[in-house]
């Protein structure tokens, strides 16, 4: 199986579980590779209630160590899934420096100062708004993140299908200017499990933009975004079977933001 480079501990505020919780189960799934992408702290404490406290950092680190030490056989990577919000850049960039990071992910959660898209508890935005709108900001602001320099891999691409909230306009102009800003970088597209467990019932990023990817040789990799331990390295056999039928044969591990391709 591939490494699982999404994951996330109680840190967050929303999840369940330690670190050493997590690699367990990795470990009891065969796994051989995980990484931590912790919701990254923000420039402000107040921002929301799900990202990590910057104090809690120092925590963090811990936790990993210890997963690292009761299990010598499992390979641990540790790095951060980071909100992309423009005007913070110069505080990615100070996140960015604080560790010797093993891999960035960029994501998206919002598309205005006070929404974040895929939060529940304001699910009823989404009921004001035309949702072709709404997809073409989240995109535009996933192109912006991928054209940033920032990250290394782009997490759960499509994350505005999450409650079905569909456009009925063919939004593949959308898709293709984020793959071909990727592509220009170098970036790594994640194939995330955990729209499985969501509303639309389905692997983030859609088969079609998968298939968009590979034909641009943008490589991949494989993340649960588990928030619990028995999240870890949920439905990779579907994942590994949607990445061969788009023609992918490997997938992207990370070292000190060093990739290298592995075939699976």
């Amino acid at each position: 199986m591939p490494p699982d480079y999404h994951m996330h501990t109680r840190l967050c505020r929303h999840a369940t579980g330690d670190a050493i919780d997590l690699a367990a189960e990795a470990v009891r799934r065969g796994l051989t590779e995980i990484g931590f992408s912790e919701h990254n702290p923000m420039s402000r404490d107040d921002w929301d209630d799900w990202h990590m406290y910057q104090a809690d950092l120092a925590e963090y680190f811990e936790q990993i160590e210890r997963a690292r030490s009761a299990f010598p056989q499992l390979t641990i990577q540790v790095g951060l899934e980071v909100d992309f919000i423009p005007g913070q850049e110069p505080w990615i960039r100070e996140l960015a420096e604080r560790h010797p990071w093993d891999y960035l992910i960029g994501a998206v959660h919002y598309v205005s100062d006070t929404w974040a898209l895929d939060n529940p508890h304001l699910i009823s935005e989404w009921k004001k708004r035309d949702p072709f709108e709404i997809w073409t900001t989240y995109f535009g602001l996933l192109t912006q993140a991928a054209d940033s320099g920032l990250f290394d891999i782009i997490a759960h691409a499509d994350l505005c299908k999450k409650f079905c909230f569909r456009p009925e306009a063919d939004c593949t102009p959308l898709y293709a200017r984020l793959l071909e800003t990727m592509a220009r970088r170098g970036l790594a597209l994640e194939l995330n499990t955990a729209g499985l467990r969501k509303d639309c019932r389905e692997i983030y990023p859609a088969p079609e933009i998968v298939r968009l990817a590979a034909a641009l040789k943008i490589p991949i990799t494989f993340g649960s975004d588990a928030h619990a331990p028995g999240e870890v390295g949920a439905d990779f056999a579907q994942a590994l079977a949607l990445a061969r039928s788009c023609g992918y044969t490997e997938s992207r591990r990370f070292k000190a933001r060093t990739a290298t391709s592995v075939k699976f």
